[in-house]
């Protein structure tokens, strides 16, 4: 069996999450995400709109997912460590973090044009 482990914040879910977590579920035979708790999220990014509990829950409830976990940090470190996964996959949108860092990583396109923050630009009117 092979295990995939990848991380989202999971805010205002939409069709970039869907297609991203349906190519890490169609590489793996168990996808297990992090979802980043309010603290991890802010250490990069705005406090997300939803709270923690409704992301885990709706991020659980997507039929691509096999399992969700608290992620405490941003940089998925610490889970890669504990649950120790075949297959790490990371977002293009960042470039930065991964150069096959935690093992066998996949990179996989980020959806520029499907982001939460575009979203809540519109719904503000920016």
């Amino acid at each position: 069996m092979i295990v995939g482990y990848t991380y989202v914040v999971g805010d205002i879910l939409h069709f970039g999450h869907i297609q991203y977590l349906k190519s890490c579920r169609a590489l793996c035979d168990k996808l297990i995400v992090g979802v980043l708790t309010d603290k991890a999220v802010m250490e990069k990014k705005p406090e997300p709109a939803m709270g923690f509990k409704e992301r885990l829950e709706l991020v659980g409830e997507l039929k691509s997912v096999d399992a969700v976990v608290a992620q405490e940090q941003y940089w998925p470190k610490k889970n890669i460590n504990n649950i120790k996964p075949d297959i790490v996959f990371e977002s293009s949108s960042h470039k930065e973090r991964y150069p096959n860092m935690y093992g066998r990583t996949i990179v996989l396109p980020y959806f520029p044009d499907q982001s939460s923050t575009k979203i809540k630009e519109k719904i503000h009117g920016k």
